[in-house]
């Protein structure tokens, strides 16, 4: 009887703590060199739909550390705002991260891009001394608690290893071959306590004690935008799995 009740009530909790069928995507901008990349954001909430999933998006209401002429790839003097950026990726229909409640959604998604090292975190300036922007801690340690699943793709699970003590990630390869240009930051994530599992562009690594879901993308040097489109699938794919 009281197993019966246990149970009972084990899946009443479950069915509390994954029951709005909305995932939050943090973006940090638009575009790859100073905030999210589009590809990558946008293979993110297409695959959620996909899954019958309601994409939220969020973003940090504040300045970007600079923006970036993509034509050119060099620093420009405009001032840009991470939320106002963000908007051209979410249609308009975006919040400010401030606005994020852990009880409204089932899960938490970081696309990449380097305004992830830039915005909401200084790791492109700071490499292995970097912070994380104290609200976007705040949200992964409540999600955490929460036991809410959580995905990374690209750079972003450098969030992860920053923030979850002993979490397992993938930032591609270890080791550059001409194919992974960004192999260094491994070293940095290592670091940190991180465990890190080698992926190739269409892995994807799940730690299933931290519900944390993560898979190279835009690390990985291509050109076949199908490649990160459908290693990103795989990424939600997972991360659904974790919601049930």
């Amino acid at each position: 009887m009281l197993t019966s009740k246990v149970l009972t009530n084990s899946a009443a909790y479950l069915s509390r703590r994954f029951a709005s069928n909305k995932v939050a995507v943090v973006l940090s901008g638009s575009g790859v060199y100073d905030g999210s990349e589009i590809h990558e954001a946008s293979a993110c909430l297409s695959h959620l739909t996909r899954h019958g999933i309601e994409p939220v998006c969020f973003a940090p209401d504040r300045e970007q550390m600079h923006a970036v002429d993509h034509a050119s790839g060099n620093p420009s003097a405009e001032k840009r705002n991470v939320l106002s950026e963000s908007a051209r990726i979410a249609r308009g229909k975006i919040q400010s991260l401030s606005a994020l409640r852990v009880q409204d959604v089932d899960a938490i998604v970081f696309p990449g891009g380097f305004g992830v090292a830039k915005n909401l975190s200084t790791f492109a300036v700071d490499g292995p001394n970097c912070q994380v922007d104290p609200l976007v801690e705040q949200t992964i340690k409540e999600f955490v608690s929460a036991k809410k699943p959580l995905a990374f793709c690209c750079i972003a699970p450098i969030l992860a290893a920053r923030v979850i003590s002993g979490v397992k990630i993938t930032l591609g390869m270890d080791k550059d071959d001409g194919n992974w240009p960004y192999a260094g930051s491994v070293e940095a994530v290592q670091s940190w306590g991180a465990k890190h599992e080698n992926c190739t562009v269409s892995d994807v690594c799940v730690d299933e004690t931290n519900l944390v879901v993560t898979t190279p993308a835009f690390m990985y040097n291509t050109e076949k935008f199908h490649e990160i489109y459908d290693g990103v699938g795989l990424m939600i794919a997972a991360l659904k799995k974790l919601m049930k």
